[in-house]
């Protein structure tokens, strides 16, 4: 509906400005909901932005622009209200029309095209294979599967990736963790690594390696050396064991990658090097103390940064700026990455060292989503511990706790940076409060509805149904038909700023809509007109419904 009203409001502007009305093209306006009715359903700020650039008072340009819009039978009258706001109150034709709409696309009702096939990016999870996937990462993954499932609604081609750090400090950590293992050397020994590993995963991986198991993970299979003294080999075998473990749970998640790319290959490849030598050749690094170090001031850092260390290694964001590179040459012309709120210092001066290499790549590349810690509560005290991880919560205990459809709806509830309380006991409970059960069952009424009528041998007409939608009366129905119309624009906004919360805030409130609806009517009444009408409203609801539980991930029931 927003985009019947803007294309009005178009032809007034372009009218106006055609005919000498306006002495100003159409400006960027926006059609927002309003708060409450009393104002109408949308407003527009148009005559606002163009008084400033024709220097007249608001009200007046909102009056001729009024003057100029092209009757409609979707809006029963528009005001001036304000300052200069333009509101459109809707005539009852407009809320049938979409719940016409929601019936004839059915699973497609709230896809666009606005993506119109591009190709977009989207990094997420990224978690060093070193250990089970934490709360953090299950955070991770809940944002970055949605917004890609988002932006697949909204008519992108979506890329989702996964950057394995297989390399540095902590994977020797990891081999040297466990081959401290398949010497028998047990945590609380002073033989132990400094830095090891100590969850109980560490032992199953060392059991495996004496086995002399075999193991696979994207694509690559390492068997077992069983030799206790080669340190590589143990690395290779535990490296890919941890991934394949962190992909089945990613799996068990509903959260499947395109691609995975290994931090390793950007050294194989020589990727890093070649980013050093490149930034080298457009002169924006230097060298001092023995140091290579990144002109980074120039693109917008608060200071320098060394590149190569004068041990001759490189520094950790080095190898990220080669690993975006290799987006852009991928052709992610846009591209997002997901990551928890600790990696935020880092970012710019990833983003300049892109800006150093003088290809092309826009200031604003890559997008990022960061997202904050989440705290798990079970019984009013925080969970810190898991006995296989050692020292965190992990994701498979999250499910395992609250189940897999509250675990994805928790997650992603709260905006992502936000800090998250996840309570076990609220997702576990089969109450109003506990909001994916609220959705749930809302949805799960409307089958139980279909159940009734097939029971009773009613046969719902949709065709019918649709001439009688007038026998919609009363602010219940209204209300759940506005909220039915608010999901295609929930669905853009949410993917075009990011916040895939937005929908799971949507889904709540469709869900109170419909069930103060149900318990304020009955549906099944004898008047034919009156129930098919109520009974399509019913089923437009399950559908997107429906249609917005599958955008998070999360299950819609028919029976609860």
């Amino acid at each position: 509906m927003k985009d019947a009203l803007r294309e009005l409001l178009l032809h007034a502007l372009d009218q106006l400005h055609r005919d000498g009305g306006l002495d100003a093209p159409a400006p960027a306006f926006v059609i927002e909901r309003t708060r409450s009715r009393e104002h109408g359903d949308f407003a527009c700020n148009a005559a606002l932005l163009l008084a400033k650039t024709l220097g007249r008072k608001p009200r007046d340009i909102a009056g001729v622009i009024v003057g100029a819009l092209p009757a409609s039978k979707l809006v029963e009258r528009v005001e001036i209200a304000g300052p200069g706001f333009i509101n459109f109150f809707l005539c009852d034709a407009a809320w049938h029309e979409e719940i016409r709409r929601v019936l004839h696309d059915g699973a497609h009702y709230g896809h666009s095209r606005v993506g119109a096939g591009r190709a977009v990016g989207i990094e997420f999870v990224s978690a060093n294979p070193t250990g089970p996937l934490h709360v953090g990462h299950a955070r991770a993954a809940a944002i970055g599967d949605t917004l890609a499932r988002l932006y697949s609604a909204t008519g992108w081609k979506v890329w989702r990736e996964f950057y394995y750090n297989d390399a540095g400090a902590q994977i020797a950590n990891l081999a040297l963790s466990v081959q401290a293992r398949i010497r028998g050397i047990e945590p609380d020994s002073p033989h132990w690594p400094a830095d090891g590993y100590r969850g109980d995963y560490i032992r199953d991986v060392a059991r495996d390696y004496l086995d002399g198991a075999t193991v696979e993970a994207g694509g690559e299979r390492v068997s077992a050396a069983k030799d206790p003294d080669d340190l590589d080999a143990i690395r290779r075998f535990a490296v890919t064991w941890l991934r394949r473990e962190q992909d089945q749970d990613l799996r068990a998640f509903g959260v499947v990658f395109d691609v995975y790319f290994l931090e390793s290959s950007l050294y194989t490849d020589g990727k890093v090097q070649q980013v050093v030598e490149r930034i080298a050749a457009q002169g924006h690094s230097y060298e001092a103390d023995g140091a290579l170090w990144l002109r980074a001031t120039e693109f917008g850092d608060d200071k320098d940064r060394v590149m190569r260390k004068s041990d001759g290694t490189y520094t950790y964001f080095l190898p990220d700026v080669a690993y975006h590179l290799s987006k852009w040459e991928r052709g992610y012309k846009h591209a997002i990455t997901e990551l928890g709120a600790d990696h935020h210092g880092s970012l710019a001066r990833v983003k300049a060292g892109l800006q150093a290499l003088d290809i092309g790549i826009p200031k604003g590349w890559p997008q990022y989503v960061l997202h904050q810690m989440v705290t798990v509560m079970k019984g009013g005290e925080e969970v810190k511990i898991s006995k296989r991880a050692g020292s965190y919560v992990t994701l498979r205990d999250l499910i395992e706790m609250a189940g897999l459809d509250a675990t994805r709806y928790f997650l992603i509830a709260r905006k992502s940076d936000s800090q998250l309380v996840f309570d076990i006991d609220l997702a576990r409970a089969q109450t109003n409060d506990n909001p994916v059960y609220y959705i749930q069952y809302a949805h799960a009424r409307v089958c139980s509805v279909q159940r009734q009528m097939h029971e009773r041998s009613i046969v719902f007409e949709e065709l019918h149904a649709l001439k009688h939608l007038d026998r919609l009366d009363g602010e219940h129905a209204r209300a759940v038909m506005a909220g039915v119309s608010r999901f295609p624009e929930t669905v853009e906004t949410a993917a075009e700023n990011h916040e895939p919360h937005l929908l799971a805030q949507y889904l709540r409130d469709l869900a109170g809509a419909f069930h103060v609806w149900y318990n304020a009517e009955q549906f099944l009444v004898d008047d034919e007109d009156l129930r098919n009408a109520r009974v399509a409203l019913a089923y437009a609801t399950r559908q997107v419904l429906a249609n917005g539980l599958g955008m998070l991930g999360v299950s819609a029931p028919e029976s609860m």
